[in-house]
C-alpha cells in the first residue's frame, strides 16, 4: 500500500485551534467495524456504549513544557528546542531549530542563564544531545521557561498549559499529548466506573514520531520512532482478568493501542514491563489486545490514519471521514472524538 491511500481532502476550516471549554462537549462519531453504521453523538454519549466488565485503558502520560527559546551564548543568535526524551539525568534528546547553529561543544542560555546547556553529540534522525545546567529542581525550570508543543498545525495560542493535559496526566515525560484522553473529565470517568466498567492505566512517552512525517511512497518502507512505555503489575493483572471473563478492552486513543499490541505481541498476555515500542500498525493487522478504541480524527496520510484503517477497513474509515468532513466535525489534536466498536 502507498501513501496515496491513506489521503482524504481536508478543508483548512474543520482544524481546531482551540479545545471546547467543556472537555466532553466535542461530537462523537461512532462506527460499527460489523455493520458499516455511522452514529452521530456527543462525547458525554460514551457511556452508553460501554458495558459492566469492559475496561478503558488510558495513557497516564503527562506533557512536558517542553518547547525551550534560548540564544548561543557565544553570538546571541536565536535557537528553539523542543525536549524529546531524557536520556540521563541532565541529558536529554532534543531537536533544535536551526540545528545548524547547534554543533558539539555550543552552549545555549534560557530565561537569561536560569537554565544553560551545551550540545553533546548528534542523534541519526538530526536531533541533538543536550546537558542542561540549573539551580533547584529540573521540572520547576522547565514549568517557568518552557511552552506547551503544540503540534504545527495549531496556530493559536494556549492561555491554560492544563488545557492541553489529560484529567489523569500523571507520568512526566511526553512531547504530546494523547489526545483522545484530552475528552474525558474527572466526573465522567468516575460515572463510567458506576458502571461496572474498569478504569486501568498504561504509559507511552509520546515522541519523535508524532512530529515525524511519512517520508516514504512505500508504507512498508517507514520506520518509525521508538516511544518509552510502561505496565504495571495492576494494569496487567485488570486487563488479563477482564479478557478472561469475556469482557472488552477499548483502548483510548492511538498511544494506548500501540502500547497494548506490543505487550500483547511480546509475551501472549498482559504482563508487567516497560520497554521502547516502533510498533507500526497498519493493514492488515489482526488486533491481539484491543477490542475497541477512542480515538481523534487524524491527519490525511499519517500513521495515525493507518492505524485505524487497520482496526475497521481503510474504505469504511475513509468513509467515515469524509462523513466528518461533510458534517463539519472538528479534526485533529483539540478536535471531536471517533469510537471504533
Amino acid at each position: 500500500m502507498n501513501m496515496d491511500d491513506f489521503d482524504f481532502e481536508l478543508p483548512e476550516e474543520l482544524i481546531a485551534q482551540t479545545p471546547l471549554q467543556d472537555r466532553t462537549a466535542s461530537r462523537l462519531l461512532v462506527l460499527n467495524r460489523q455493520t458499516k453504521e455511522l452514529k452521530h453523538q456527543q462525547f458525554s454519549d460514551i457511556k452508553s456504549y460501554l458495558k459492566e466488565g469492559d475496561c478503558l485503558v488510558l495513557n497516564d502520560t503527562r506533557v512536558l513544557p517542553a518547547r525551550l527559546y534560548g540564544v548561543k551564548e557565544d553570538t546571541g543568535a536565536k535557537i528553539e528546542v523542543l525536549l524529546l526524551h531524557q536520556d540521563e539525568e541532565n541529558t536529554w534528546e532534543v531537536l533544535a531549530k536551526p540545528a545548524k547553529k547547534v554543533k558539539v561543544g555550543t552552549e545555549l542560555l534560557f530565561g537569561d542563564g536560569k537554565l544553560k546547556a551545551t550540545c553533546k553529540g548528534f542523534k541519526d534522525h538530526g536531533g541533538r544531545i543536550l546537558e542542561f545546567s540549573y539551580e533547584g529542581i529540573f521540572y520547576e525550570v522547565l514549568e517557568e521557561l518552557g511552552e506547551m508543543p503544540l503540534p504545527p498545525y495549531i496556530k493559536e495560542q494556549l492561555p491554560e498549559k492544563e488545557r492541553y493535559q489529560t484529567v489523569f496526566a500523571r507520568e512526566q515525560g511526553s512531547a504530546a499529548a494523547p489526545t483522545a484522553g484530552l475528552h474525558f473529565t474527572t466526573q465522567l470517568l468516575e460515572e463510567i466506573k458506576e458502571l461496572g466498567v474498569k478504569i486501568s492505566f498504561i504509559t507511552l512517552h509520546v515522541g519523535l514520531g508524532t512530529f515525524r512525517p511519512v517520508s516514504v511512497d512505500d508504507i512498508d518502507d517507514h520506520q518509525m520512532h521508538s516511544e518509552f512505555y510502561h505496565m504495571t503489575q495492576e494494569t496487567a493483572d485488570t486487563l488479563n482478568k477482564v479478557k478472561s471473563d469475556g469482557g472488552r478492552i477499548i483502548s483510548v486513543g492511538t498511544t494506548s493501542t500501540r502500547t497494548l499490541e506490543t505487550i500483547a505481541r511480546d509475551h501472549g498476555k498482559f504482563v508487567e514491563c516497560k520497554g521502547w515500542t516502533d510498533i507500526f500498525i497498519y493493514p492488515p493487522y489482526s488486533f491481539k489486545a484491543i477490542d475497541g478504541l477512542i480515538t481523534n480524527f487524524h491527519l490525511p496520510k499519517s500513521t495515525l490514519i493507518m492505524l485505524v484503517s487497520a482496526l475497521a477497513d481503510r474504505e469504511t474509515i475513509l468513509n467515515a471521514y469524509n462523513e466528518a468532513v461533510r458534517e463539519k466535525y472538528r479534526f485533529f489534536s483539540f478536535g471531536d472524538a471517533m469510537l471504533i466498536l
